[in-house]
C-alpha cells in the first residue's frame, strides 16, 4: 500500500515547515539532504555489482537504458545526455526513457502514465532490448507500474536488470536482478519525491555512469580524455587534458590536437609513445581504447616490430 512506504510518510522534522522563516526552512533541507550521501553508501556494494555487470555486456556491443516516470525518468534522460560530450559515446549506448515519451513528457508531467504497466514493456519492445542490453528502472516509491513492465520484459529477453528505489522492499525487487534500495527516509515536504530521493537517484545514475565509462576506457587518470571538443570551451578542456597527462606546453598540446585530428586520447598516445597518428590509433584499438594500456603495449614491444 502506497501509505506504508517511507517515502510516503511524514516527516517529524518539518511538521511546522509552514511557519518558519526562510533560513530556517533551508536548515531543514540541508540537514535532510547530508543523509542522503549516506543512505547511498550502504548501497555501494550492489552499486559496484551493477557497474561490473553492466560493463561486461557493454564490452560484448550491448547498451545501457534507464526507464523512469516523472522525477525518475527525467534523471534517466539527464544522465544518459550527458555521456556523449562527456565521454565521447555513441547516442544510442546509453539512453534515457521516461514514460510518456518524448520532450513533452520532460518538460509537463504526465503522471498518468507511469500507472501503465504495458507501456513499458511496449517500450521495451520498441527499443529492441536483447540479452546484451543492461536496463536500468529507476522509480523513488519501487512501485511505478510503468517501470515494473519494462524490467519484466527487458528480463524475458535476457537483459540484465536492476532496480532503483527509495524504500527498503520494492515491488520492483523480484523483477530485476540487482536491486539497489537506497532508503533516505520521509521528505521534508511528504511525497515530494524530486528532493532526497531525487538526489540519491541521481548520485547513483553519476556513479554508474561514470564508474563505467572509466571502465570502459574512457578515463585515463582523472582525465575525460574522450571528450568531444565540439565547441570554444571544450577545445580548450581537451588541450589542458593533453598538457595535465604529457607535461607539455600549451603550443606543443595545440600543435598534438590538430596533428590527432583534434582527439585528446589520440595526441596524449602520440605524445608519450612518440609515435605517429596511424600508429598511436592502431596501439589504442590493441589496448582496447585505454591510453595507459595503449602506451605499455608500445614500450613492452618497442624494439622489435610487432607494432
Amino acid at each position: 500500500m502506497l501509505y506504508s512506504l517511507i517515502t510516503e510518510q511524514q516527516n517529524s522534522d518539518s511538521l511546522n515547515i509552514d511557519t518558519m522563516n526562510t533560513i530556517d526552512i533551508l536548515k531543514i533541507m540541508n540537514e535532510e539532504d547530508k543523509k542522503v550521501a549516506y543512505a547511498v553508501e550502504r548501497e555501494l556494494g550492489e552499486i559496484a555489482s551493477a557497474i561490473d555487470a553492466i560493463v561486461e555486456r557493454m564490452q560484448r556491443g550491448g547498451r545501457l537504458l534507464y526507464f523512469g516516470a516523472g522525477t525518475s525518468g527525467r534523471l534517466g534522460i539527464l544522465d544518459a545526455a550527458e555521456c556523449p560530450p562527456t565521454f565521447g559515446t555513441r547516442p544510442e549506448l546509453v539512453q534515457g526513457i521516461m514514460a510518456g515519451g518524448g520532450a513533452g513528457a520532460f518538460n509537463i508531467a504526465r503522471e498518468d502514465i507511469e500507472d501503465h504497466k504495458e507501456e513499458g514493456a511496449a517500450d521495451v519492445v520498441k527499443n529492441n532490448i536483447t540479452q546484451l542490453d543492461s536496463i536500468i528502472g529507476i522509480s523513488a516509491s519501487g512501485q511505478a507500474p510503468y517501470v515494473l513492465g519494462a524490467l519484466e520484459e527487458a528480463k524475458k529477453r535476457g537483459a540484465l536488470t536492476i532496480s532503483i528505489a527509495c524504500n527498503e522492499q520494492a515491488l520492483l525487487d523480484d523483477a530485476a536482478d540487482i536491486n539497489i534500495n537506497v532508503v533516505v527516509g520521509p521528505e521534508i515536504i511528504m511525497g515530494s519525491t524530486r528532493l532526497k530521493a531525487g538526489t540519491a537517484q541521481k548520485m547513483v545514475l553519476n556513479m554508474i555512469s561514470t564508474a563505467t565509462m572509466i571502465k570502459m576506457g574512457k578515463v585515463y587518470r582523472n582525465l575525460m580524455v574522450d571528450v568531444k571538443p565540439k565547441n570554444k570551451k571544450l577545445i580548450e578542456r581537451a588541450k589542458r587534458i593533453i598538457m595535465l597527462a604529457t607535461g607539455v606546453s600549451y603550443e606543443e598540446a595545440d600543435r598534438y590536437f590538430n596533428l590527432s585530428n583534434k582527439n585528446a586520447k589520440i595526441a596524449i598516445v602520440m605524445i608519450e609513445a612518440g609515435v605517429c597518428y596511424e600508429t598511436a590509433c592502431e596501439l589504442l584499438e590493441k589496448g582496447d581504447g585505454f591510453v595507459a594500456q595503449a602506451i605499455e603495449i608500445y614500450q613492452t614491444n618497442m624494439g622489435n616490430n610487432e607494432i
